[in-house]
């Protein structure tokens, strides 16, 4: 990716010995990933609003990387009341980090105050050790070497690169565990046993999925069939999705061991499926070599549509005209057709210079109101969404 260095250049003139925080960070910032060719900056996030009531001042999903700016006269090592603590400006980075849902905590933290960039990364160094630990540069040394700032634009750091590598690996995990359960079949070879392992498949990494993302209790699922014999592992998975598909208040109180597993509604659970049985390697394969190295909260949604597309055999999936559409073929027919014009909207209502907070809020609630009223195929989104999800 070209590093337009005349306009890298102009900026570093443009803010020297300048800055503020309240008024300048947004466009301090699109200049910068201007300068960068960054490709994505009509996504970046400014004043992400936290449930503490805390804002991120600059959040660039896509490439893990989260910002706290201040102005030019604040002291990075300095620490500043926040909610009635005092911190310092990587605490309060920090802190953002960890309110974020965990598949979307940034690798990266950046501290800056105009004039000094420090950048932090948490998969290099533990959280105590991230202090003594900055990588720090000023502007100007940052317009000698622009490389300084490749972690914003090196596609390896892309979320959807992330994901797609994590997701590949994943989908053959998921293959091999496909074909030690497909063993456990009577008649592996029926319509009715290929349906019902690929179900089985889809319905295991949602579990999966659950227990990393802390939708369900962290590590519950793996806890919940860790000491369950090979002989009980049918009857176990059997007991733990008609709890899944059972509201909480239906099911036996007594039962302490699905207790704390919520309700999954949309039906995904809800079909009685043939379950093979299992063996000790198929148990451990899944419990020791899927489940626990690998965190499923990083895995693409597309992962489905891979699972879907590796296990079904061409036959069936032709059979039931079947098929899986890659998410950049679909981006194809959906962006020209109304997600540009969508995301363009939205840019001009988060960017418009000249507005107060509140007409943005209002503006923003306007737009909420239109997509969901939206309707694709005679479904309202808000509903299509739904469907997806489930």
């Amino acid at each position: 990716m070209a590093i337009d260095k005349q306009a890298l250049a102009a900026f570093v003139e443009r803010w020297r010995g300048r800055g503020y925080e309240k008024g300048e960070t947004h466009q301090y910032w699109t200049q910068l990933l201007q300068a960068l060719t960054y490709p994505h900056t009509e996504d970046v996030i400014f004043e992400h609003h936290l449930p503490s009531g805390g804002f991120i001042d600059v959040w660039i999903r896509d490439a893990g990387v989260l910002i706290e700016q201040k102005s030019i006269d604040i002291d990075l090592d300095k620490p500043e009341p926040r909610q009635g603590v005092m911190k310092t400006p990587l605490v309060q980075a920090l802190d953002y980090v960890d309110e974020l849902p965990r598949p979307e905590q940034s690798r990266y933290v950046v501290t800056c105050n105009f004039g000094t960039f420090r950048v932090y990364d948490r998969d290099r160094h533990s959280k105590s050790q991230l202090a003594d630990n900055a990588f720090e540069f000023t502007p100007e040394e940052f317009g000698e070497h622009p490389e300084y700032m490749n972690f914003i634009i090196d596609p390896g750091n892309s979320r959807l690169e992330k994901e797609k590598q994590v997701s590949i690996q994943a989908g053959e995990l998921i293959g091999q565990l496909y074909d030690k359960m497909r063993e456990g079949y009577l008649d592996p070879e029926s319509e009715a046993s290929q349906h019902a392992l690929n179900v089985l498949c889809v319905r295991l990494v949602f579990c999966l999925y659950c227990e990393d993302a802390d939708l369900f209790e962290k590590d519950s699922f793996c806890h919940y069939l860790q000491d369950v014999p090979a002989a009980q592992f049918r009857a176990a998975l059997i007991r733990l999705f008609h709890a899944l598909d059972t509201d909480t208040d239906a099911r036996d109180p007594y039962d302490i061991d699905i207790k704390n597993f919520p309700y999954v509604n949309g039906g995904l659970f809800h079909e009685a499926i043939e379950i093979p049985n299992f063996t000790e390697e198929t148990k451990r394969f899944l419990l020791e070599e899927v489940a626990a190295p690998v965190d499923w909260s990083q895995i693409s949604p597309t992962i489905f549509g891979g699972i879907f597309e590796s296990t079904l055999n061409p036959e069936t999936r032709r059979k039931g005209g079947m098929h899986y559409t890659s998410p950049e073929n679909i981006h194809k027919v959906i962006d020209p057709l109304f997600l540009d014009d969508l995301k363009a909207e939205f840019a001009a209502i988060k960017n418009a210079e000249g507005t107060t907070p509140r007409k943005r809020k209002n503006a923003l609630n306007r737009f909420h109101a239109k997509l969901c009223g939206l309707t694709f195929f005679e479904i309202p989104l808000p509903k299509l969404i739904q469907n997806q999800a489930a």
